[in-house]
């Protein structure tokens, strides 16, 4: 058993640009209003164009560096507060600036802000981050990140909650399949008397894993909620690069879906995401604030564990990865370097059995 195959808090963290992140949560951008966020360590601008579409802007002008968001936005152009510059936010382009006169050769549109694509998913602002110094973003993006989801009706929540910790950690702790019994005992999930061997199937996928389409573990309650529906249950559960966990469950014509990420904020503070549809219970009063409790409750007790975790890694102790428990754990670093560096084959060559208890 291979306990010292990295140590899994190393050096300074590097974070994965050039590829989609959500920035904040689409019903805080209003037209002519603006917001502020930071993922990666870049500081944005964030609103709402007249028209409705949404866009991000780095919160700097590159005039004299104040943050845009000191100024001010008309639903139309950004206007810097030190010498009112104007932007349009969408691609960043000078539309004015007031200091010129009738002798300067200066032309203005030929400055730009820096400005990001930015979409709207799932009630989510998507920022895609290239890598630095890569210049305007330009040629074919991947997709969107989105939500799956399986009928014309049904519901969904929100959550979010800061983790004080670097977004590896986040991530390893959000696939790390043994904490449930510990982490999340209560009456209405499972108990440590529950623990029992699991047996799962693993197969690679781009820039990911899929833990393969099988039956939920037994000593959850939510999972057995679904047996009212006489239906037999199954489990998909995907990792992709940088940040992402989707989980389907499929019961009959029934099915909840979530898509949940960590993004790095800073290089040592991240924030968890989760987003979830589904039609189950779809007619139950108050199904969705019943959903977002336990939902609240759950990643809250996460978030408990990573505050507790932070006070320990402060000594920088020296850390394990184990077998077949932390199995996931190396493959996704392994698939993180592969990205950075460009090179290296993905750490699955072909389908892999795991076992552990839980």
């Amino acid at each position: 058993m291979d306990v010292r195959e990295r140590n899994c808090d190393g050096p300074a963290t590097e974070l994965i640009f050039g590829d989609w992140y959500p920035a904040a949560r689409t019903d805080t951008l209003r037209v002519g209003k603006i917001t502020t966020s930071l993922l990666l360590g870049v500081p944005l601008l964030l609103g709402r164009k007249n028209d409705g579409k949404i866009f991000a802007m780095k919160d700097l002008c590159p005039h004299r560096g104040i943050p845009l968001s000191a100024g001010w936005f008309d639903g139309e152009t950004v206007m810097c507060k030190y010498h009112g510059w104007r932007f349009e936010p969408c691609g960043g382009q000078c539309r004015e600036i007031p200091s010129l006169t009738q002798i300067d050769t200066l032309d203005a549109s030929k400055i730009y802000a820096t400005s990001y694509p930015c979409e709207e998913r799932d009630g989510y602002a998507w920022v895609y981050l290239p890598a630095a110094g890569s210049g305007r973003v330009s040629g074919e993006l991947p997709d969107v990140p989105e939500l799956p989801k399986f009928s014309e009706k049904f519901r969904s929540a929100h959550l979010v909650a800061e983790l004080p910790c670097n977004v590896d950690h986040g991530i390893i702790g959000l696939m790390d399949p043994a904490h449930g019994p510990f982490v999340h005992q209560a009456w209405w999930w499972r108990s440590r008397a529950s623990i029992h061997e699991k047996v799962k199937n693993f197969e690679p996928i781009p820039e990911g894993f899929r833990m393969s389409a099988h039956a939920p573990s037994g000593n959850s309650a939510p999972y057995k909620l679904l047996g009212v529906y006489g239906e037999p249950i199954t489990t998909t559960i995907d990792f992709v690069l940088p940040n992402r966990r989707y989980e389907t469950i499929r019961c009959g014509a029934k099915w909840f879906s979530s898509l949940t990420t960590v993004t790095p904020i800073t290089p040592s503070t991240c924030r968890i995401d989760v987003i979830a549809a589904w039609n189950v219970f779809y007619h139950v009063p108050f199904v969705t604030s019943i959903a977002t409790f336990f939902g609240a409750r759950f990643v809250g007790q996460d978030q408990q564990t990573m505050i507790e975790q932070a006070q320990g890694l402060r000594y920088n102790p020296g850390l394990m990865l184990i077998d077949d428990a932390d199995k996931p754990a190396k493959w996704y670093f392994a698939l993180k370097q592969a990205k950075l560096k460009g090179t290296g084959e993905h750490p699955l060559s072909g389908p892999v059995t795991l076992h552990w208890r839980s």
